[in-house]
């Protein structure tokens, strides 16, 4: 995916676009978009697998490994891909963003997770305390949304023609890729419950760390700030529509010879108990 998105940003942004952007940003609208696709969704992933009616257990799978492969590859990749666009990278502000947004939270779920469980009745305890965690959640993620459009918001209403024009790559890869991972899953015949996530990962972005990356590395007011804000803006409405795309197209998805259906693939239908139980 962060190479799709370099190649579309040096092709778009870089190249047949140029004379419509601000000269002295190129570089740094290249540079947000790459930021942009380096790190997969690991949060917003699981809503659109349960509205594509995804297997939950695989979906939970891929978010751990794309969470271990980030802490090793996010720095490396990007640091190649920007050095491959004549960007300076300074490295330890990089890896100081791996550290902060992405090792630093594991460590503390983790040592919660194992310390909540090594007592009484663990996994109740462990229920309760995500019960009371999940509305914080969300409140810190609506509040960075607020903040970010808050410190964008006046270059988004100045520059219409620019978000367009940054927009159009990300929508190319979003749908480049999501098509790409759904087709090869059908070719290899697997199930219509794996293929939707495996497409909507493929698709989705890891933005909290995109911005706060984009951020460190060039400022507030930076091009590549706004390029990943872009990415936040066009993010949900994209990936429903891709949601939308997956749903409708799994009866064609499963005339494929060979391709368990639902359920086959999720038995125990977590979706449809859930909806029975509201």
């Amino acid at each position: 995916k962060p190479f799709s998105m370099a190649l579309l940003a040096w092709l778009f942004i870089a190249g047949w676009f140029r004379p419509w952007l601000p000269a002295d940003q190129i570089d740094s609208y290249v540079a947000g978009l790459i930021l942009l696709a380096a790190a997969p969704c690991t949060a917003m992933v699981f809503v659109w697998s349960h509205l594509s009616r995804g297997e939950p257990h695989f979906t939970l799978t891929q978010v751990a490994l794309n969470d271990v492969i980030m802490i090793f590859a996010f720095a490396p990749i990007v640091g190649l891909l920007l050095g491959l666009s004549d960007i300076t990278v300074p490295w330890d502000t990089l890896l100081l963003s791996v550290l902060l947004y992405i090792v630093v939270p594991m460590i503390i779920a983790s040592l919660a997770r194992r310390t909540v469980l090594g007592r009484e009745h663990g996994f109740a305890r462990l229920n309760r305390l995500l019960k009371v965690l999940h509305p914080w959640s969300l409140a810190a993620l609506l509040a960075t949304l607020v903040l970010l459009f808050g410190f964008q918001g006046e270059q988004i209403l100045r520059q219409p023609l620019v978000i367009l024009l940054l927009a159009i790559p990300i929508l190319i890869q979003v749908f480049f890729n999501s098509g790409l991972a759904y087709l090869l899953n059908r070719t290899v015949r697997s199930p219509h419950c794996v293929a939707g996530p495996s497409a909507l990962i493929g698709a989705s972005n890891f933005f909290e760390l995109a911005v706060a990356s984009a951020i460190s590395l060039f400022g507030f007011e930076s091009g590549a700030a706004l390029a990943t804000v872009v990415g936040v803006l066009i993010e949900v409405p994209v990936m429903l529509w891709v949601v939308k795309i997956v749903n409708r197209s799994r009866h064609w998805y499963e005339q494929r010879p060979g391709i368990a259906s639902y359920e086959e693939c999720c038995p125990t239908d977590v979706h449809r108990h859930a909806i029975e139980r509201s």
